[in-house]
């Protein structure tokens, strides 16, 4: 055994150590153990790791959680304007008391730390199972060790319409604490939802949000990574989109010490959609993750990836993106776009845009630039009267755009725009 290979069985068998096994039902033991016997099997990662060579993992993988002061937050409350049905998460814990009724038309609402001890739940044919799915070709053991010890997460199954978008709120009341939260959704055909997720969490949150798309069926996704500067989080999306079905999410990102956000979505059936898309915004001591694999099987299938990224003072973006079509995927689109915009010259956006095509008919285009604000359109915006600081920021904005015209109701997308413009006046 060399010595990279010993200091990773150290280094998980640690982590592991230290976190606390769950109980539940039967099938939920059984994914745990599973999953746990993934994990050790890969071990957690280390610097030189093709996909973590961006990212240092190392405050993800120590034992101990570095303490996080809370931070005041005097904005309002997130996705207000759609009155969505909140389901409150406490230092990774249901708080029925803050959570509104959970007995939406058409929505089967249930939570993991709640069930029953018994066999028979259709969450049983879904937790774990995408996760597991998604550990190829690239490996992604948090997620791994998320579907071991997670004890707490929300299991939505849609069986129509759903008349109200449903919001995951995280909060945290301590310095210190790690949180991991896994959430299942079955969209059954012909049904749509829109899933909202915001706030901290924890000092360390790793979560997992596994998603089946039958087919005719839609998902819309958005989330919001709070403002708390000294957060760390990592989090995971598989997904599963079958024929005609539609699955769209979108992330914005704040300050934060460490993010890694990673989304694997599979387009199983013929004509289905997949757009994964976000923004971010950092200042200083942030670095800020997306690392995104979409895999065509389907023929005639479309997919974008969409990621815009604003850089100061330091602040570290990365994107690592793949196109993946099999031979079965003729007719694929697949675009891929990531841009970083970096206001200073010690700030860094790292790009690792991938194509890997096995189909000889289709239409696949990926691109990734950097590069400062355009001096000719601030000088024109000048010249018009427009103060300096305005006119970058609106600049600023407008790089942004592409990303925010992926979510499709313009309520959350005039919000997170909303959000942006705030950040920039106060980080001027």
């Amino acid at each position: 055994m060399t010595m990279q290979s010993t200091l990773r069985q150290e280094t998980t068998e640690a982590l592991i150590a230290a976190l606390p096994r769950p109980g539940g039902a039967a099938w939920l033991g059984a994914a745990r153990d599973a999953a746990l016997e993934r994990l050790r099997r890969m071990g957690l990662p280390q610097r030189r790791d093709e996909y973590w060579r961006f990212t240092d993992p190392g405050r993800l993988v120590s034992p101990a959680v570095p303490a996080v002061p809370l931070r005041e937050d005097d904005e309002k409350p997130a996705f207000a304007a759609v009155e969505p049905l909140r389901i409150v998460f406490v230092d990774g814990r249901f708080d029925a008391a803050a959570s509104d009724p959970l007995a939406p038309e058409g929505v089967e609402i249930g939570h993991l730390g709640r069930l029953e001890p018994a066999e028979g739940h259709w969450a049983a044919s879904l937790f774990g199972v995408l996760e597991a799915e998604g550990q190829k070709p690239v490996p992604r053991p948090f997620a791994a060790l998320n579907t071991a010890f997670a004890a707490e997460g929300a299991l939505i199954r849609v069986r129509g319409e759903a008349s109200r978008p449903i919001h995951l709120v995280y909060r945290r009341t301590g310095d210190g604490a790690e949180v991991l939260l896994h959430h299942v959704v079955r969209v059954e055909g012909g049904a749509s939802v829109t899933l909202l997720e915001s706030g901290v969490g924890a000092a360390r949150l790793n979560t997992v949000l596994e998603v089946d798309v039958a087919e005719g069926s839609r998902f819309h996704h958005v989330r919001l990574q709070g403002r708390d500067p000294a957060r760390i989080a990592v989090t995971h999306l598989f997904a599963r989109v079958a024929g005609q079905g539609e699955f769209r999410s979108f992330t914005l990102g704040f300050n934060g010490a460490l993010s890694r956000n990673e989304a694997f979505v599979t387009l199983t059936g013929d004509e289905a959609v997949a757009h994964v898309a976000g923004a971010a915004v950092g200042d200083g001591d942030f670095h800020h993750d997306d690392t995104v694999f979409v895999t065509h099987r389907g023929r005639g299938c479309e997919s974008r990836q969409v990621f815009k990224k604003v850089l100061r003072h330091g602040a570290v973006g990365v994107f690592q993106g793949k196109i993946l079509v099999e031979r079965t995927a003729q007719k694929t689109d697949g675009y891929q776009i990531s841009q970083g915009l970096l206001l200073d010259e010690r700030s860094q956006f790292l790009a690792k845009p991938e194509l890997e095509i096995y189909a000889d008919d289709v239409k696949c285009s990926h691109g990734s630039t950097a590069g400062a604000i355009d001096e000719t359109a601030l000088f024109y915006l000048r010249s018009r009267g427009v103060p300096a600081e305005e006119a970058r920021d609106l600049l600023t904005l407008a790089f942004l755009h592409e990303a925010l015209d992926e979510i499709p109701d313009e309520r959350l997308a005039g919000e997170l725009s909303e959000k942006l413009e705030g950040w920039l006046r106060r980080h001027r």
